[in-house]
């Protein structure tokens, strides 16, 4: 018989398939094998079958076909690029984790790939123009792995899967070693009150059999981890823990031939109290992730598509979620999950969105309210038109920013990684050296051993590598059940240097609910005044716009053409063949309509604009074929939570600031209502200039807090050191922030401060308790005051001082 070179199966000689690659005799079981052979060695990855373990399972690659259309609800935009998530069937080791990475990244426009060896998800990122999903799934099929769509219940399995592992193995090495216990009992009360050679030995290889099974099945995860680090020239805690075991138990078994004492004991504990901290952590790990998992819970998977059957007859059928379409309507009774995001045309209810936005009190709703994927429906039946599906809508968004906080890593982690990097080799060579230090002045092998091993245990620097990522995972779980989004660790570390915050004014500080209270036509009917005027800003997102768009609801609109949105100024177009413009004062007189409107309005209009600029309201001009056809005046009411926040904010001894791209008179009056004062208002700033004012304030020195919702805002939300977005903020905003804010509560931002200062606090204080038991801990291990036992003991408290010190963020 000989071996496949590529999956290790067994092969017959009749049936083998011979072949040269670089030169080199190879057998093959299949094709499929020889293929795959082929692409690693003309990808220079060969490296692959030297990282592959014994743990890799003999056999070729499942041969399944796949169907690029069954990914794409799995797609979504990441800026410039597109990001899907796939789970991998055909995953054996570390190693086919490596082979895929390398695989993947070695295709031309992957950006980002990255494999999580516990779920076996792949999340890859790549330039449309250069790559699609169809080339990602083909690649990744071609090196032996079936690709398969990410989704939820995949993922908790694999979670799941991760701690059912743990915990029977802690359960294996818990038992044998309660059982190894009471021969060790025995053994001791021997030693001092003596005991026949022939039942000393019984017992000795009774406990050789009981802590053979903890350490080569329950330590296994360690005996990997050490394997695979040693390979990479990388030492990593497994290898502490390992050498610290293994020298236990090889030493005892040398020590039953010799007729000295034996320490299986010691080795089996090492191995069941590490693994007790890790199950502890994975549990607190687990907890943190609730968010998640309930989130993900509310995905509904069927939704009641409504259908015209003719002559206006209602129908209604049952669908899969993946099969509904932006537009469709969808009907939901009382008690039920809103399975897809839009817009009520039918029906009122109040929702419960306490999921989202942590706010406890049901929402009404009616026609031209939005409904969010995964609330519920309490009252009454409506019927909506979807708006979003998929990846796009808020809920998706929100499970995919709580796992990108999670995964992103904080500066000072890096720190704390390279510590660990640089100390596991010092670590074993102290232990080498305290060995033969006690040897040479005078001590038993065994004591020498002993100490060297109480060195490597005690030193393990687990609570070092949880410090922070346990922290940041609390913190920003603790932030999305609290309706704060935080996007990673890294944004914890730079809100906790905040000295200067900057509101946006509209949709921020005010409700983003304007009305129309009001408007006047100049030369043309007040009614074609408002037709032109919606025409154009129907196609605009800005919050103003809806006002004019929502007045006009019952008039036929114009054909735009050429139409252009100016964030922060107002909207052009054509219509009919004749330029027409809605914006600010500043743009109308940009595009040079008119040099100065003071030149053409009356008194009288001037008088009643400037009225409306003091009461706090915005002012919109609107032109048409170069002449001015109106004047609207649009209210937005101010949050009745924004004074009160701002307050807040003042008193955590912030320099408060509101900037706004409005008039003067109205950024005032908005100011002065929520106690600003006027040398801390910012007004007719374009997008650009917002991100100027908050560059200059960097080069003083500041660390600058920008809220904001609207497109406009979006180069001063990437600009500032953190950006919030509100939760109702346009996609663009979203994207461009560090933080969501998703109740439309502004007292959430000074939450949001504080809770990143606790966070950051907290893995100080885990970082701090880590180092100092490491400094108290090794001198005593070295004098050998610390038996291995003790020292296994104290490195697992260690651990668990640093979970429970995490957990508090949870609490508070």
């Amino acid at each position: 018989m000989l071996r496949c070179d590529h999956c290790l199966l067994e092969v017959p000689n009749r049936k083998a398939i011979f072949d040269r690659i670089k030169e080199e005799e190879k057998v093959f079981c299949c094709d499929g094998c020889r293929g795959i052979a082929i692409l690693i060695s003309e990808e220079g990855l060969e490296e692959f079958y030297r990282r592959r373990n014994n743990s890799w399972l003999p056999g070729p690659p499942e041969d399944k076909s796949i169907e690029p259309a069954a990914f794409a609800n799995t797609i979504r935009q990441v800026g410039d690029d597109v990001e899907t998530e796939i789970i991998l069937d055909g995953i054996r080791c570390a190693s086919c984790i490596w082979l895929t990475e390398k695989i993947l990244l070695k295709t031309e426009g992957v950006t980002y790939a990255r494999v999580n060896y516990a779920t076996h998800t792949a999340k890859v990122q790549w330039k449309p123009g250069h790559t699609n999903i169809g080339g990602i799934l083909t690649r990744i099929k071609s090196v032996g792995y079936t690709p398969k769509p990410f989704s939820a219940k995949a993922h908790e399995e694999g979670l799941r899967r991760q701690q059912r592992d743990i915990l029977i193995r802690l359960g294996t090495s818990a038992f044998f070693s309660i059982q190894i216990m009471m021969y060790s009992v025995a053994l001791y009360a021997g030693y001092f009150q003596g005991i026949s050679g022939s039942i000393k030995v019984v017992l000795q290889i009774v406990s050789l059999a009981l802590a053979t099974p903890v350490l080569f099945y329950a330590g296994m995860p360690f005996i990997k981890g050490t394997i695979r680090g040693l390979r990479n020239l990388s030492f990593n805690m497994d290898v502490l823990v390992i050498t610290g075991a293994g020298s236990a138990y090889v030493y005892s078994i040398y020590q039953i031939f010799s007729g000295g004492e034996v320490y299986f004991d010691t080795s089996a504990m090492i191995i069941t109290l590490i693994l007790l901290g890790r199950y502890i952590e994975a549990g607190a790990k687990g907890r943190a992730s609730e968010v998640i998992t309930r989130l993900l819970a509310l995905n509904p998977k069927e939704a009641r598509l409504v259908t015209n059957s003719g002559a206006g007859v209602k129908s209604l059928e049952s669908v899969s979620i993946s099969s509904i379409k932006t537009g469709d309507r969808i009907e939901v009774t009382p008690g039920e999950m809103i399975p897809l995001d839009g817009i009520v045309t039918e029906g009122m209810s109040e929702v419960d969105e306490s999921m989202l936005t942590g706010e406890s009190r049901p929402v009404s709703k009616k026609a031209g309210s939005e409904v969010f994927c995964g609330t519920q429906n309490l009252y009454g039946t409506l019927v909506y038109k979807v708006q979003r599906t998929g990846k796009e809508t808020v809920l998706a968004q929100i499970i995919k920013t709580v796992e990108d906080a999670q995964a992103r890593r904080a500066a000072i982690q890096t720190i704390a990684d390279r510590v660990v990097g640089f100390f596991v080799p010092a670590v074993l060579l102290l232990s080498a050296i305290t060995g033969l230090a006690w040897l040479f002045y005078g001590s038993t092998p065994t004591g020498a051993i002993m100490n060297s091993i109480s060195v490597l245990v005690i030193a393990c620097p687990c609570a070092l590598g949880l410090a922070t990522p346990l922290a940041v995972l609390m913190g920003t779980t603790k932030g999305a059940s609290s309706g704060i989004l935080i996007k990673g660790g890294d944004i914890i570390e730079r809100a906790r240097n905040i000295d200067t915050v900057v509101l946006d004014k509209t949709g921020t500080i005010t409700e983003s609910k304007p009305e129309l209270v009001s408007y006047k036509e100049i030369g043309i009917s007040d009614i074609e005044a408002l037709r032109l005027a919606a025409s154009l800003e129907r196609l605009s997102e800005h919050s103003i716009s809806k006002a004019i768009v929502n007045a006009a609801e019952e008039m036929k609109p114009y054909n735009v053409d050429e139409f252009i949105a100016c964030p922060g100024k107002g909207v052009k177009g054509i219509i009919e063949g004749k330029e027409a413009l809605a914006g600010s004062r500043n743009f109308i007189e940009s595009e040079g309509i008119f040099n100065d409107l003071d030149t053409v309005l009356t008194s009288e209009m001037l008088s009643w604009v400037k009225l409306q600029e003091h009461s706090g309201n915005s002012v919109v001009y609107a032109s048409f074929d170069k002449r001015l056809s109106g004047i609207f005046i649009i209210s937005d009411t101010i949050r009745k939570e924004a004074g009160e926040a701002v307050e807040m904010l003042k008193k955590m001894v912030y320099d408060v600031i509101m900037i706004t791209g409005d008039c003067i008179d109205t950024a005032v009056t908005v100011a002065g209502k929520v106690n600003l004062d006027e040398d801390k208002v910012m007004a007719q700033r374009s997008p650009v200039e917002k991100a100027e004012v908050i560059k200059s304030m960097q080069k003083e020195g500041r660390k600058v807090l920008m809220i904001g919702d609207g497109i406009n805002d979006a180069p001063a939300l990437i600009q500032a050191d953190v950006g919030i977005a509100m939760g109702r903020a346009t996609d663009i905003a979203l994207e461009s922030s560090d933080m969501v804010i998703m109740r439309s509560d502004l007292r959430l931002i000074p939450d949001a401060i504080i809770l990143s200062k606790k966070t950051y606090k907290i893995i100080r204080q885990n970082l701090f308790w880590a180092f100092v038991y490491n400094i108290v801990a090794l001198p005593l291990s070295v004098t050998g005051i610390l038996h291995p036992i003790v020292a296994a003991v104290s490195m697992t408290l260690s651990s668990l001082s640093v979970v429970g010190n995490s957990m508090r963020l949870k609490s508070n």
